[in-house]
């Protein structure tokens, strides 16, 4: 099965929220979409050109002070369509784990390794700190239930992602429990 070009589809969605420069779609990966997808500029502004090439946006040309020129992106009905195609298409196969930690821990044989305990209280700090952020994120972004209801799926990815770390600290302090005995 040929891999779907998931980049595509996040700019067309960030795009039919509203129009963007390159700049500003890079920001959403620094903020919003970054806590569940990271893409790097020299990923974003090939597919940019490619999607405008295929007819999915269009940009034009801002001028920002005296000179500077910025390229404001936004769908075109061809974009429109092809997103809401995507959104309603099932997705049916499970996402790639790519954990670098799982797969350290995989190959350490031995309870008593000296890093062993280490390398989980540091994963264990990393995990609850964002756990911490994302609370806070959420506190910020959606104070109350018709906040939640104006951006329902915005509300839902980042209770997943609470929910991950909350289960994920969970377990690292258990694994911390066991190997401190």
């Amino acid at each position: 099965m040929a891999r779907k070009n998931t980049l595509r589809y996040i700019l067309l969605g960030l795009l039919s929220k509203k129009k963007m420069s390159g700049y500003d779609l890079r920001q959403s990966f620094q903020n919003e979409i970054g806590e569940f997808w990271q893409a790097q500029h020299s990923q974003i502004y090939p597919e940019l050109a490619k999607m405008e090439a295929s007819g999915l946006i269009t940009h034009a040309i801002k001028i920002s002070g005296e000179k500077l020129e910025k390229k404001i992106y936004q769908l075109t009905s061809e974009g429109t369509s092809v997103l809401q195609e995507w959104i309603h298409t099932a997705t049916d196969e499970l996402p790639v784990n790519r954990d670098e930690f799982v797969l350290k821990l995989f190959f350490i044989s031995d309870i008593h390794d000296p890093a062993l305990i280490e390398i989980v209280q540091q994963q264990y700090d990393l995990h609850e700190a964002k756990r911490h952020h994302l609370v806070a994120r959420e506190r910020a972004l959606f104070p109350t239930q018709a906040a939640q209801e104006a951006n329902y799926g915005h509300y839902l990815i980042l209770a997943h992602a609470i929910n991950r770390e909350t289960e994920y600290t969970n377990w690292l302090q258990d694994v911390l429990g066991k190997i401190t005995d």
